[in-house]
């Protein structure tokens, strides 16, 4: 791997962890999706696949204005996320639980990919890529309403329904 000598080269490198970041989602977001029970949350999931889909086609225009080949390097951080997410999908829980735990793994996601994006956009503005930042700009704007949108959700429906579980064992077992 070539040294990091600039900021132009530190700015590539962090895409480059993006880019990978984004194609781990993909083929992790339909395995959330379908682990979801509540409709509005696999709704949600499913529309951010696709949303991802097209940030990783942002991204690749990102390299194309940049003119660097667009090449991922392995994002050791969202592989952490990614197999947190699937730990918990493996673990037995109610489907009301499980939906709170995934839409808490999605916010954990989401958070780092806008931290991530406000970097590279920062970056690209100093660096005086105007397109370049405007596209990243896009992405992060998405990575936020997306976060919002995982808010309400929780907020509306997942946590309200999630309220009451083990409520009746407990009244069982007194």
């Amino acid at each position: 791997m070539p040294k990091t000598k600039n900021l132009e080269d530190l700015l590539v490198d962090e895409l480059k962890d993006l880019l990978d970041a984004e194609k781990q989602l993909t083929r992790a977001l339909p395995k959330v999706a379908r682990a979801a029970s509540a409709p509005e949350l696999k709704e949600a999931i499913e529309e951010h696949l696709e949303q991802t889909k097209g940030q990783v086609q942002r991204l690749e225009q990102v390299f194309e204005q940049l003119g660097k080949p667009a090449r991922g390097k392995p994002c050791a951080a969202m592989k952490g996320l990614v197999t947190e997410a699937q730990e918990l999908m493996e673990e037995d829980l109610p489907e009301e639980l499980l939906d709170v735990g995934l839409i808490a793994g999605s916010q954990k996601i989401e958070h780092y990919e806008m931290a991530g994006y406000g970097t590279v956009r920062t970056l690209a503005l100093t660096l005086g890529h105007k397109e370049v930042a405007q596209l990243l700009e896009e992405t992060l704007r998405e990575e936020e309403a997306a976060d919002k949108k995982l808010t309400a959700i929780a907020k509306k429906y997942v946590n309200v329904r999630a309220m009451n579980v083990g409520e009746q064992e407990e009244k069982e077992e007194e």
